[in-house]
């Protein structure tokens, strides 16, 4: 497909456009990634085929793929015991490839509310939730959800009891977090397949729950 210059800017030599659309001066780490990632190419390390791939492999990454791994979890009583003591393994033997990320997984229960999320950046799950929504990114919910847990979670909808404690996690460029949300009593007779699309990827981040499918 043509690349239109006049809309995109200068292409660089792996046909990446060195400017975003809305043509904002780049920053320091988006110039240090196009240099680094244009030295490999050159070098002959990496072709710009294998970066596009690459790019359309993050892309296509979605909640689907923890929604899977909740329900199989809701549904095989060893598999959940298996990914709550190694969420990474236990992910990988799903057939999913996290990489060598450190994955935690930490249960809701009837005492306590878990929630996720990465005070310094966006370190997210993304091999099985894809790619964070806007607002785990900004610094409102960064700073917020550690102060005002409770008023926040409201400000999505969810309101937990008082005597549910409420536990917030910090996430690392080393240590991801994804929470199994409690089974909803009404699924207990579901379909492993059925229960998948109730498990929301708010709720595997904390700030939902899950839902029944519209």
């Amino acid at each position: 497909m043509p690349h239109d210059n006049h809309d995109h800017g200068a292409l660089s030599p792996s046909g990446h456009p060195y400017r975003k659309d809305d043509d904002n001066e780049l920053n320091y780490w988006q110039i240090m990634e196009i240099a680094v990632r244009e030295l490999l190419i050159e070098k002959g390390h990496i072709t710009a085929a294998q970066v596009h791939n690459q790019i359309n492999a993050m892309d296509a990454r979605s909640p689907a793929n923890g929604a899977k791994v909740v329900a199989h979890a809701w549904s095989d009583p060893e598999f959940k015991s298996a990914l709550l003591a190694d969420a990474g393994q236990a992910s990988r033997d799903m057939g999913f490839d996290i990489g060598p990320m450190h994955l935690i997984a930490i249960e809701n229960t009837e005492s306590v509310h878990n929630i996720v999320v990465c005070t310094l950046c966006s370190c997210y799950p993304r091999n099985l939730l894809g790619l964070p929504p806007d607002w785990y990114k900004s610094r409102a919910y960064r700073s917020r959800i550690v102060i005002e847990p409770r008023k926040v979670l409201s400000e999505f909808g969810v309101e937990i009891p008082q005597d549910v404690q409420i536990r917030v996690h910090d996430s690392t460029a080393d240590m991801r977090y994804i929470i199994l949300p409690a089974q909803p009593a009404q699924t207990m007779s579901l379909s492993e397949d059925e229960l998948a699309y109730w498990v929301t990827r708010d709720s595997m981040i904390g700030v939902g729950l899950p839902q029944a499918p519209k």
